[in-house]
């Protein structure tokens, strides 16, 4: 499946439908009068956030979406048909923003089952029995019903993740996520070998949590450098960020710094975001090297280092705790620490 992360379509509600003029003719019904139902309502357009959706594919294919208009009133003050809503589904962590300069953000659908409508169909036309008044016993007006709204807006999506990798290119964060869940990114020993953000779910010690890993940065991504830093919108709703050097490199804490300034290039609080700082490939080191290079790495992040190697294990363990640490309890679990004494013990009633 192809990913996309940005994707621009036109959207329409329905129109309202028109009312009717009619007026009642039956045998023996000597004042029939006015009979004109109203017309319908037209469809709304709503975005519905859905699970298990990762990408925006499908918007570069179908990119115009209207909605029904409502039918029109008939006699018998029969009101017209409505039209349906058009529900547009798309993946959990869709921004839709206005198609302007700043791209106004209008809507965050960040929540499985999210619905929000976008725009409201019309309001149907009156019907000339809504007319008749004691001095108008005969109307002939009626209206045509209120017009549709329409716009185009970007899609923008941000994948959901409870962590974020960061790194030079080939400082194994492909390797990390193949080696804590079952992500299957691709491994080579090149450069950008990630092209497309990446999710994986982690289960360590009884918790499951979502990892992304993100194409890498290299100096000057801010201004488009390899491939540039738009994935970072992807890690902006990470609670903490794990930052892979590769202990193979020349200066590790000059790969460190190169990383940091884009975040903070970047904007969006990235730079600010709880980081935990591991040194990756130790198992090409000795101990003594180990050693030295963490201290370096230390002494510029100001973070305690991890040594860990994704492709033996070592240390990987330690870095999920790490991780699980700083992502915190999980959402809606009471901790054994919130507990009272008074708890009642479970009853069926």
């Amino acid at each position: 499946m192809h990913f996309l992360d940005q994707a621009k379509i036109f959207v329409r509600s329905g129109a309202g439908g028109p009312g009717a003029v009619s007026f009642r003719r039956e045998k023996f019904i000597e004042y029939g009068g006015p009979d004109g139902g109203n017309g319908g309502k037209g469809g709304d357009i709503v975005f519905e956030a859905v699970a298990g959706l990762n990408t925006l594919i499908d918007f570069r294919y179908t990119q115009h979406f209207r909605a029904p208009r409502g039918q029109g009133g008939s006699g018998s003050n029969r009101t017209g048909a409505g039209g349906e809503d058009l529900v547009i589904k798309v993946p959990v962590g869709t921004q839709i923003l206005a198609d302007d300069e700043d791209r106004t953000l209008l809507l965050d659908m960040v929540e499985v089952g999210q619905r929000e409508m976008f725009l409201r169909g019309g309001d149907g036309g009156r019907g000339n029995a809504s007319y008749k008044t004691s001095t108008n016993r005969a109307p002939r007006q009626h209206g045509t019903g209120w017009p549709s709204s329409e716009a185009w807006v970007w899609l923008r999506l941000k994948l959901l993740a409870d962590a974020g990798l960061v790194g030079l290119p080939n400082a194994g964060k492909s390797t990390f996520i193949n080696a804590v869940t079952n992500a299957q990114a691709k491994v080579g020993a090149y450069a950008f070998t990630t092209t497309r953000p990446q999710l994986g779910v982690v289960r360590h010690k009884q918790r499951e949590f979502v990892i992304a890993d993100i194409p890498g940065l290299i100096e000057g991504a801010a201004e488009g450098a390899g491939i540039g830093d738009r994935f970072l919108g992807h890690i902006e709703r990470c609670r903490v960020l794990l930052h892979l050097v590769d202990a193979n490199d020349p200066d590790v804490a000059n790969s460190y710094r190169i990383v940091r300034d884009e975040l903070e290039a970047y904007g969006a609080g990235l730079d600010e975001k709880p980081v935990v700082v591991a040194l990756n490939k130790i198992d090409t080191l000795d101990d003594e090297l180990i050693a030295a290079l963490s201290a370096e790495l230390e002494e510029a992040s100001g973070a305690p280092v991890i040594p860990i190697s994704g492709a033996s294990g070592i240390g990987v363990d330690w870095a999920l705790d790490r991780l699980i640490e700083a992502i915190g309890p999980e959402h809606g679990k009471v901790s054994e620490d919130d507990e009272g004494e008074d708890t009642l013990d479970w009853s069926p009633v």
